[in-house]
């Protein structure tokens, strides 16, 4: 895997909106934080634009996004938020230029469907919490693993111990995000090889039946027979219908994987919640399942 330089004080991010709208006050909260961090931030021509729940037209939301992309000045690029909306433009953006010289690019939600491109064409991303919420006090440990991983710096997560968690220990390139969004593009150009690799999930919003129906659709597809691990983040705001499904949602995912024998964790701070640590996709990530809770930490170094 490809990864992008790491970021240096005095380097530019540019801030874009590739699926839903945002108002200004969000993006002045980011704005202060980031240019904390000793950065410059520049504003994509139509982020604060708006076409229904759209951050602008189709047009508008490529033509920022393209433009990002080849600007060599700009060193990453931070998706402003999630909603809906990349999956409708990413086959119209040209990514040549930047496959030439990567940039980070962080979000997650909606924009599952960026990591899982860039995936498949061997440059690494960042899973992170968006501009939209920073600058709040319970999401500072979030938007400080963002800083950490941008700039460079080591870091490790854990999670408590979960009935579910299937104890054991692996390595392998990491890679994940939305379920929702892990299951759309299945088939498509942006489709993912999840063979030996740690796989993470998240959802929110979601019935459980539905969940259901997305665990058995990675199951059909082949991308849970062969990982190397699963975490699995936030399930948040789960529904049910009037008849009940029966089961929660960790248990859904549990029924799911549960003639594998690989490792999988619960409850790991990943997701739609105020705990969504940085994750960077592509990269070495040693994962650890034990009586006393979940460890994931990432090193270049491993061999696998």
């Amino acid at each position: 895997m490809i990864r992008p330089f790491f970021l240096q004080a005095g380097d530019t991010v540019g801030v874009v909106a590739p699926g839903g709208k945002v108002s200004s006050p969000d993006i002045d909260r980011a704005i202060q934080v980031i240019e904390g961090w000793g950065l410059k931030v520049q504003l994509g021509k139509h982020v604060f634009a708006e076409n229904f729940q759209f951050a602008g037209i189709d047009e508008q939301r490529i033509t920022d996004f393209q433009q990002m992309l080849d600007d060599t000045h700009i060193k990453a690029i931070l998706c402003a938020r999630g909603g809906y909306g990349t999956t409708r433009i990413i086959d119209r953006i040209d990514f040549s230029s930047f496959l030439k010289q990567p940039k980070w690019i962080v979000g997650y939600s909606d924009i599952t469907a960026l990591h899982c491109h860039l995936h498949s064409r061997g440059v690494q991303s960042i899973h992170a919490i968006m501009p939209l919420t920073f600058g709040k006090e319970e999401t500072a440990d979030s938007v400080e693993s963002l800083r950490k991983v941008l700039f460079g710096e080591n870091v490790d997560y854990q999670a408590r111990e979960y009935p579910l968690n299937r104890t054991g220990e692996s390595i392998g390139e990491i890679i994940g995000g939305n379920l929702a969004l892990l299951a759309s593009v299945t088939g498509t150009p942006s489709d993912i090889d999840t063979t030996s690799k740690i796989l993470f999930i998240e959802d929110i919003n979601e019935y459980l039946y539905n969940i259901d129906r997305m665990m058995i659709q990675l199951k059909r597809s082949g991308k849970l027979a062969h990982l190397a691990g699963l975490i699995v983040g936030h399930f948040s705001d789960v529904k049910d219908n009037q008849t009940p499904f029966g089961k929660t949602a960790y248990e859904i995912v549990a029924e799911a994987v549960q003639e594998y024998d690989y490792p999988v964790c619960y409850q790991f701070p990943i997701g739609h919640e105020p705990q969504n640590m940085a994750i960077p996709c592509g990269s070495l990530a040693r994962l650890i399942v034990s009586n006393t809770g979940s460890f994931l930490t990432f090193d270049e170094e491993m061999s696998v």
